[in-house]
């Protein structure tokens, strides 16, 4: 990595945090500003979830070919002033209409935000240091949440609209902040790893439907996004609460416990990780969390007391978090590797929309499941689980030895006295 990759990329992460940070002002505390504090009732307020993910639906089908066109730069600053106006219209909306207009406009500046970034990191790194740099982002993403959310609470007041519209307001000024940040970042191009699949910049979503491995990946996605994140606020806790007997504040502690696991196991996976081959890694995740359901099985369905039945919940969702960690440096380098020079931002706005399908999907599903069929709920998800782990070796008969493994592809080069993968691609 050269000197100005590193340097943009420091910037890359400081605004990661900066919008992490932001939003972990509000995301807690959405449904019950929207419901109770401007009292416009539970179907507003679940309409104004329902068009966070309808407005990402829509932008990220064209934000892969903006990137692409454009370049990752102008689209993230576009997307930061969007969210900014949105998070702080919604501070200060006191009408259904206003309410669900602002919460479009975050709703479509935050999904852009995902491949926007997702390309910079790209662009600043090489296939040597992908893997640590999109650790890094996750780690900060999480710990800026955590961070963001616990202020949060200390600051928020149910009987104060005021107290929430500070909250809005902190968190537009961090978009901001941020758009000032990554206004400064001077993006070199990056060499690319080598055996990824030719073709123009221009690119096409054709072209990308025709590339076997990313559909692959897609589809797995899917199952990833929709058996984890899509049932942490919705199916698995309603599931916790009226199977296993969880308290709020348990279920605070679960997911306390989620984000201490990417925090602390972050760096010590990546080490692990980076040395095992991406499908493999992939697997293992489907195995390590088709424990944490039979875990959570056990929480709610095995007459345990109320203690141990909390003490299995909150490993649940430690359980999910050490698979969090050993994804984040292991997916979205694939997707960088997958795509063809010049089309990285396409295949990854490709990849978060298959991630806010799933999003959608996942608490419609396991919401209902989650409150009333709580053994069909959990052998459902421990299915998908095990899916995961099939699909990862799948996958992995579709990569090349490159794509799969690049850190041995790397040794072989440098052991034979040659150059490194970047430069014969180059």
């Amino acid at each position: 990595m050269t000197r100005a990759m590193g340097a943009a990329m420091r910037r890359i992460h400081v605004g990661n945090a900066l919008s992490a940070f932001g939003l972990g002002f509000t995301v807690p505390y959405l449904y019950v500003y929207v419901a109770q504090v401007r009292g416009l009732g539970a179907m507003t307020a679940g309409l104004v979830l329902a068009v966070f993910a309808v407005a990402a639906l829509i932008v990220l089908p064209f934000a892969g070919r903006a990137i692409v066109r454009q370049g990752p730069l102008p689209v993230l600053l576009t997307a930061l002033v969007t969210a900014a106006i949105g998070a702080l219209s919604l501070g200060l909306a006191s009408n259904a209409t206003t309410v669900l207009l602002s919460a479009a406009a975050l709703g479509a500046g935050q999904a852009v935000m995902q491949p926007a970034l997702a390309t910079m990191i790209v662009d600043c790194s090489t296939a040597e240091t992908r893997s640590r740099a999109f650790a890094m982002q996750f780690f900060l993403q999480n710990l800026g949440l955590g961070v963001g959310g616990l202020i949060g609470g200390h600051l928020v007041d149910t009987t104060s609209a005021s107290s929430f519209t500070l909250l809005f307001a902190i968190e537009a000024a961090m978009f901001l902040l941020l758009a000032v940040v990554m206004a400064t970042v001077r993006i070199p191009r990056a060499p690319r790893i080598g055996d990824a699949p030719a073709g123009s910049a221009k690119g096409s979503w054709k072209q990308l439907l025709g590339n076997r491995a990313m559909v692959q990946l897609c589809v797995l996605g899917f199952v990833l996004f929709f058996a984890c994140y899509g049932q942490f606020e919705s199916g698995l806790a309603a599931y916790g609460v009226e199977a296993a007997g969880i308290s709020t504040s348990a279920l605070g502690s679960a997911l306390a416990a989620n984000t201490a696991m990417i925090v602390i196991a972050q760096f010590a996976v990546l080490k692990f990780v980076e040395r095992r081959r991406r499908s493999r890694v992939i697997a293992a995740v489907g195995i390590i969390w088709a424990v944490a359901w039979i875990t959570a099985g056990y929480a709610g369905l095995g007459h345990s007391s109320q203690a141990m039945a909390t003490a299995a919940f909150v490993s649940t969702y430690a359980l999910f978090g050490l698979g969090e960690a050993m994804l984040s440096p292991t997916v979205a380098p694939l997707v960088a590797d997958l795509a063809p020079s010049g089309m990285a931002g396409q295949y990854n706005s490709a990849f978060a929309l298959v991630k806010q399908l799933a999003l959608a999907v996942g608490p419609a599903v396991g919401g209902p499941m989650g409150a009333s069929l709580h053994a069909p709920y959990i052998v459902t998800f421990l299915v998908f689980s095990v899916g995961i782990t099939f699909l990862g070796l799948r996958l992995g008969r579709q990569l090349t030895a490159v794509q799969d493994h690049p850190w041995r592809a790397r040794s072989r080069v440098v052991a034979k006295g040659g150059a490194t993968v970047e430069s014969i691609a180059a």
